[in-house]
């Protein structure tokens, strides 16, 4: 029973990171179960013995996203103990996120034929809203060492740190990758250290 479990939550996977991937590529309408089933190796059938619908995989489409974003989160905290070589780390890491894969701005941004659009958008606000207080966490130990100002609320500072992301993320996107974000990321986190850190030349 417990390795039928195993094997039905990696086919699961399977087939979320398989959509995720044509969502990057084509698009959120081009998405469909017949084209995951061809990635995964599965006639179409095969795929509804794991989710109901199209609208129950972009769910879990977005779940991974999720994981991911976490993932970079942790992986900035345990490269350095310092918060603001931390938010660098995060910020970085979601740099890479938007350049292997278009499938979060597309889905963001898409405007298709949906059964459950009103779902889709607060699963997205509650993946971001998440991601964004996690980032809070890390500025709020910040400020308590006392390398990030204290007068300014976390969630301000956070969000800032998403207002170098996301247009760039934006620019990236409707430009099919010509958007070079990767050095307009570099150029900002001097500007945002400028603005939040105690000791801005400690840290540029």
């Amino acid at each position: 029973m417990a390795e039928a479990k195993l094997d039905t939550e990696i086919r699961r996977e399977q087939i979320a990171e398989a959509a995720m991937n044509l969502i990057a590529a084509q698009g959120m309408r081009k998405m469909s179960i017949a084209a995951v089933a061809r990635r995964v190796g599965l006639v179409p059938s095969g795929i509804y013995r794991h989710f109901k619908n199209k609208d129950e995989i972009i769910h879990a489409v977005l779940d991974r996203v999720a994981e991911r974003l976490s993932e970079n989160v942790r992986a900035a905290c345990c490269e350095s103990d310092e918060p603001l070589e931390q938010l660098k780390g995060v910020l970085m890491r979601h740099i890479r996120f938007i350049r292997e894969g278009r499938a979060v701005p597309r889905m963001i941004f898409a405007d298709d034929a949906r059964t459950d659009g009103a779902r889709l958008k607060r699963h997205v606000v509650e993946v971001f809203s998440g991601y964004v207080a996690r980032v809070a966490d890390i500025v709020a130990r910040g400020q308590q060492q006392g390398v990030i100002r204290g007068d300014v609320p976390v969630q301000t500072i956070a969000m800032m740190l998403f207002g170098v992301v996301i247009p760039a993320g934006i620019m990236w996107h409707m430009t099919d990758g010509g958007f070079d974000v990767t050095r307009h990321a570099e150029k900002s986190w001097r500007l945002f250290v400028a603005a939040v850190a105690n000791n801005a030349n400690n840290h540029v």
